[in-house]
């Protein structure tokens, strides 16, 4: 049900490997995607009432999934005057008796922020004031990071919390396997045993085909990882140059993940060529789509606005002709507001 033996075995191996984390096959679980072992880790540990404390800009199903375990999320903006990060004294800030979780996800989606070891240090330390409360992490983008920047993930950072956190992580986006769905976690034993339960009435396992995949990537020449971050990077470094062109909108290259974080301050409040009235960056990427064929996701669904998400995992073409749409869009854009009737 939670994973075959095989592919446990390769978990193992990663963790020691990469992060400095030592699992027995009775700590690790694999589902459907690293979505659907959060999904489980909730539902497995959740009271009704007990709250989860969610950095935003978050992924969009962290907070969805928290209300259909019955727990409430916990929200902590986190904007770009701190690097879209939650500081130490938020963290402390946020917790209260009632706090089960907090999810950390570094690198980020949407904005790609990465925690230093530093930061991760600084979250520990209250963390450890804290007994009660576990950490989450989700670290599906971590070989995603560019500009030479260090990784390190909580448990690694600080052991004491080991026990206490579930690291999460996966192969779809260090190994383009998206589709495949393969999903990981090494935790405490006694919380992956009730995930695996769970998962025992709900899906079972992952196919066997993904597993046997997913050994592959793990175990395989991981040359192909250095590859592809070098060519996310060059993207990157595209689109933000051609996206800071556009009147109105703002973005700086992020350390991580594949995405951009787009602040469309600068567009709010004018007015289109069909005179609406831009109020909001869902009227912006309204606008983008309605008017211009370019698809794009508002800030508000990760919980912090305004901004939109675009990511540079499409090729040099896409990122051209998108941005060359994009910056028309914003060209078309006038300071006369609609008139309300």
């Amino acid at each position: 049900v939670g994973g075959t033996p095989a592919l446990k075995k390769a978990i193992i191996g990663k963790f020691a490997r990469e992060n400095n984390l030592n699992y027995t096959p009775g700590q690790i679980i694999v589902g459907v995607g690293a979505k659907h072992v959060l999904f489980n880790a909730l539902l497995a540990s959740l009271d009704p009432g007990d709250e989860v404390i969610i950095p935003a800009p978050f992924w969009v199903s962290y907070p969805e999934m928290v209300t259909v375990a019955e727990g409430i999320p916990v929200i902590v903006q986190a904007d770009a005057a701190q690097g879209f990060k939650m500081t130490a004294l938020q963290l402390d800030a946020a917790i209260t008796p009632k706090t089960k979780w907090l999810i950390l996800n570094s690198p980020n989606n949407p904005t790609g922020a990465i925690y230093s070891p530093l930061e991760l240090k600084e979250l520990a330390e209250v963390l450890l004031r804290h007994p009660h409360v576990h950490i989450m992490t989700d670290d599906m983008y971590e070989h995603l990071r560019f500009d030479h920047v260090e990784y390190k993930t909580i448990a690694e950072v600080e052991p004491e919390l080991f026990n206490r956190t579930l690291t999460v992580n996966g192969v779809s986006k260090a190994y383009a396997m998206t589709g495949w769905r393969i999903g990981y976690a090494g935790g405490d034993a006694e919380l992956i045993s009730a995930m695996n339960l769970i998962q025992g009435q709900s899906t079972t396992n992952p196919s066997s085909i993904s597993q046997a995949a997913a050994v592959a990537a793990l175990d395989g020449d991981q040359s192909c990882i250095d590859t592809m971050r070098h060519e996310y990077e060059r993207r990157r470094n595209m689109m933000v140059e051609k996206l800071n062109e556009c009147a109105g909108l703002q973005v700086t290259a992020p350390p991580g993940a594949f995405y951009l974080y787009v602040s469309c301050a600068g567009v709010i409040g004018k007015t289109t060529e069909r005179g609406r009235t831009i109020f909001n960056e869902g009227d912006f990427v309204d606008y983008l789509l309605g008017e211009h064929n370019v698809a794009t996701v508002p800030g508000e669904a990760f919980g912090l606005s305004p901004y939109f998400r675009v990511t540079f995992a499409v090729s040099d073409e896409d990122i051209i002709e998108s941005c060359t749409r994009i910056k028309q869009a914003c060209a078309g854009l006038t300071n006369k507001r609609e008139e309300v009737a």
